[in-house]
């Protein structure tokens, strides 16, 4: 495992790219998948804001943050900035659908959170474990979702 608090998780789902892109390019339908959601605002296409209840074993709180859509490559890829509201915190993402053949496609999260400020001593070795798990939970409600649609 690296320096940064990462995860990554990849899924393969019997189901068409475009089935998976239509669902992930509205926000909406995702967002209240992430663990612990609370609730989220659509600033515009390229901005959201997020609040869920973040479980890092000693410290729980509520997180807020903003989501900066980098770019939307449908229908295989969408990149995103994290920035933390309530507390010190910067990362990064992004969701990759790969097709294997016209009815199988292969989903991939990845996300990298760094704390900064004084908690940063302890919270970045809490990220390492939060941050893999929140990523493969996202992947698998995602997919959950997907699949009771479909």
């Amino acid at each position: 495992m690296g320096l940064l608090p990462t995860g990554l998780h990849s899924i393969k789902m019997a189901l068409p790219i475009e089935d998976i892109w239509e669902f992930v390019s509205k926000v909406e339908n995702w967002a209240p998948l992430v663990p612990g959601y609370i609730n989220h605002t659509v600033l515009n296409e390229n901005q959201v804001t997020w609040k869920f209840k973040g479980d890092l074993g000693l410290m729980k709180k509520k997180i807020e943050l903003i989501v900066d859509i980098i770019e939307w490559k449908g229908p295989s890829k969408v990149t995103f900035d994290l920035t933390g509201l309530n507390e010190p915190f910067t990362g990064s993402g992004y969701f990759l659908a790969e097709a294997i053949d016209p009815r199988n496609t292969k989903m991939t999260g990845f996300l990298d959170i760094t704390a900064s400020g004084l908690k940063a001593p302890i919270a970045n070795p809490l990220l390492k474990t939060f941050v893999p798990q929140m990523a493969e939970d996202l992947a698998e409600a995602i997919a959950s979702e997907l699949k009771k649609k479909h």
